[in-house]
């Protein structure tokens, strides 16, 4: 058709290139174009992404703190929203938005002068056993001191005081370790708590396995009917909890602290405030996996019924006086254990009634297993009947990095006596 348009004949060269001529001069343009469209687009996304930064200036190197929230509806209707919104950009002006809401919490810093001894070196901070002075030297008391580390980052104050109003949204309760103040009118930031000298069950549990009887003052000949006295104390604490929409999700004798009449103190509620202010379970904290539920183990869901797996495990240590769990048993194959449906058998210091009550700890489905009240009222009911006078026997003492390596934690977390938040 372009050769009749021309006029041309077959022989004529420069018909030929007069008909090339079209694909010379559209192809280059096209590309052309085509660069010009693209740098265009890159220009406009870079615009953008300096705008989107002038509006948006933040710290850098400090993590977007994440938006504090009620676990639920039911959770606002028993305190509300009572954390201060993390909108503010410097932190003086966060810490003066936070102290009103703290303002009866503040404790002068003078009143911690003394520090005793240091207890543990953490991630976030030391903590300190100190004496708190309350005017009257008389009353004056020994008091545990987390501190936040320094310097921290806007992230790190807000999530400390986060901390501090989740304690004191919680309210008080005998068998919870109790928040007594703070420091956060300025920096360096502190968390005033109740001192539980007499330290961890499990260290409480390994002592016993001593040949010793008392010891500064605290009776180390445990009983059957000591076991469940214990024991209901923590289900108090964990009705206290769940009445509060809340779970701890990490019972274990590490996480209990006793007082010299064996009173029995939860502690450890880092896992409840994250799930009251941020509705998940950091991905970053870590759990021993022999104290998890199946179905925090499949990394489903967590509730108050997963805490009640962990007080079946929590029965066995205290009637081994402090052996790991699962013993032969590696611990990242703990899961494959318990989809065979196979629990841990009966240790020969405990009865078939307390083996009971563990064994309705440890069903598979957590619907079958009991609430807190119900199984509390389980153990009142067995503590009449139950032995006060046989003292539980194990001869062998424990090698702390051997327990570490059979339970699956860090040994690390076991050269102190105190874990709280």
């Amino acid at each position: 058709m372009a050769r009749m348009l021309l006029e041309c004949s077959l022989s004529d060269k420069l018909c030929v290139i007069q008909e090339k001529q079209y694909e010379v001069i559209i192809v280059p343009a096209l590309l052309v174009g085509a660069f010009l469209i693209i740098l265009a687009v890159i220009l406009w996304l870079f615009i953008r992404g300096q705008r989107t930064q002038q509006q948006c200036p933040g710290p850098r190197g400090v993590a977007p703190a994440l938006p504090l929230r009620s676990l639920s509806r039911e959770a606002a209707g028993h305190g509300g929203e009572v954390f201060v919104p993390l909108e503010e950009t410097s932190m003086e002006s966060f810490l003066q938005a936070s102290a009103p809401s703290l303002a009866k919490l503040q404790v002068p810093r003078e009143q911690l002068s003394e520090v005793l001894e240091q207890i543990h070196n953490g991630t976030c901070g030391v903590i300190y056993r100190a004496n708190m002075n309350t005017g009257d030297p008389a009353k004056s008391k020994s008091v545990v001191l987390k501190t936040l580390k320094e310097p921290a980052g806007l992230h790190e104050v807000q999530d400390f005081i986060g901390r501090i109003q989740f304690y004191q949204h919680l309210g008080k309760h005998k068998n919870l370790v109790q928040l007594e103040g703070c420091c956060t009118e300025s920096l360096p930031l502190y968390m005033v708590l109740e001192d539980v000298a007499q330290g961890d069950l499990l260290s409480f549990l390994w002592t016993c396995r001593r040949d010793v009887m008392t010891m500064d003052g605290l009776l180390y000949d445990l009983t059957e009917k000591q076991i469940y006295h214990i024991g209901k104390q923590v289900l108090l604490a964990l009705e206290f909890l769940q009445d509060k929409h809340l779970f701890h999700g990490d019972v274990a004798a590490r996480n209990i602290l006793i007082q010299s009449d064996l009173t029995a103190k939860l502690c450890g509620l880092g896992l409840a405030y994250e799930v009251h202010a941020r509705g998940a379970i950091s991905p970053a904290r870590a759990i021993p996996l022999k104290w998890l539920a199946p179905e925090r183990l499949l990394l489903r869901p967590a509730g108050i019924r997963g805490d009640i797996w962990s007080f079946g495990i929590l029965l066995y240590e205290m009637v081994t006086l402090g052996a790991p769990p699962y013993p032969e048993v590696p611990p990242t194959s703990i899961l494959q254990y318990l989809q065979r449906r196979k629990i841990m058998k009966r240790p020969s210091s405990c009865t078939h009634i307390m083996y009971n009550i563990m064994k309705s700890c440890w069903r598979w489905n957590e619907d079958g297993r009991p609430l807190p009240r119900e199984l509390r009222l389980r153990l009142e009911a067995s503590l009449k009947s139950a032995d006060d006078k046989a003292v539980l026997q194990v001869p062998e003492l424990v090698v702390p990095e051997l327990y570490a390596a059979v339970a699956g934690i860090n040994v690390e977390s076991l050269s102190f006596s105190y874990s709280i938040l």
